[in-house]
């Protein structure tokens, strides 16, 4: 019997989740729950890298937890965790980061972006991609959902896995991304150009996936629609729409082309108006399932399960990791 190969995600409990986290990221985890060995975690360590408010950080870590289930992540198939309930991420995180060079953690996009302009950086903002290496290669990850704005953290990481193994043998396993072809990258509501981001200043930019069906109808209505009234599928000339295409699409199951053929010679109002009903209706049951799962109190139950789940196997990277680094074995 082949085994089957293991995935790995996870997602940050700083701000409230978007449809675009939900389209290019949680949709993919459950789709590829039926056929591989699935670890999706809340990534709290993360979060950390920027001050988080306690009482915030709790409830955003529950709700991501909860918005997992409610997506259609089953912990029967997948397991589900916090980051934190496993301590091997932060011993290997750290024993990676010994071997990650200044030049390759200065060059990180994402150490650029959120360092900009501030007079002083934490440095675990620096050092924070050795952790995301650690993340996925404690569990002999074969494939990582990544959107394009992750790229180069998982090239980070299968550099030091390829490093680890030439100077320590073959201990590692060097993973590959899994990017999917639509949908990957849903764009602000505001900016065609940019990505949807929970981070935005604008709350107009994004739609959270536990937003009423009066403040989808709103954002949708206001979204920035390019020039002209031709409801067509053109990324580079006609971003707005093209984007607006895409979550048409991805919450209704047509292809973008089902979508330019419906609307052929209608303008955008009628095609916004039902793109907003078409996102509520895609939205309903996950905002149902997100209301039982938390007052039931079952996600902690499942992030219970998960984590014993999960530190198994890290445990056993981990060992194998200090083993061959030289460290001594702690005494049973």
């Amino acid at each position: 019997m082949t085994q089957r190969q293991r995935v790995l995600s996870g997602i940050q409990p700083s701000g409230k989740l978007t449809l675009g986290n939900y389209i290019g990221a949680m949709k993919n985890f459950v789709a590829l729950q039926d056929e591989h060995e699935c670890f999706y975690m809340v990534v709290d360590l993360h979060a950390i890298t920027v001050p988080q408010e306690p009482a915030a950080l709790r409830e955003q870590s529950e709700s991501v937890a909860a918005l997992f289930v409610a997506a259609g992540l089953d912990p029967a198939k997948a397991a589900i965790f916090m980051q934190s309930h496993v301590p091997a991420h932060a011993e290997l995180g750290w024993l990676l980061t010994t071997m990650a060079y200044m030049g390759e953690l200065e060059r990180m996009t994402q150490f650029k972006d959120k360092s900009e302009g501030k007079e002083a950086v934490g440095a675990g903002l620096f050092v924070y991609p050795s952790l995301m290496a650690a993340d996925i290669l404690l569990y002999k990850t074969n494939l990582v959902p990544v959107g394009d704005d992750q790229k180069q953290h998982l090239e980070l990481t299968r550099d030091l896995a390829g490093r680890f193994n030439y100077r320590y043998g073959e201990t590692l396993v060097v993973p590959e991304p899994f990017i999917p072809k639509v949908g990957a990258r849903i764009m602000a509501l505001d900016d065609g150009t940019k990505k949807m981001s929970k981070s935005s200043p604008n709350a107009g930019s994004f739609i959270t996936l536990l937003d009423t069906p009066d403040d989808i109808r709103k954002k949708i209505s206001r979204a920035k629609t390019d020039l002209g009234r031709e409801i067509q599928f053109d990324p580079q000339n006609k971003p707005e729409v093209s984007n607006l295409m895409t979550i048409f699409a991805q919450c209704s199951g047509q292809t973008v082309e089902q979508v330019q053929t419906a609307y052929d010679g209608q303008g955008y109002g009628a095609f916004k108006k039902d793109l907003a009903e078409v996102v509520v209706q895609a939205l309903e049951p996950l905002q149902r399932k997100y209301q039982e799962v938390r007052s039931s109190g079952e996600i902690h139950r499942i992030l219970k399960e998960g984590a014993e789940r999960a530190n198994v196997v890290a445990e056993e990277t981990l060992r194998s990791v200090k083993e061959a680094m030289g460290f001594l074995p702690r005494a049973r």
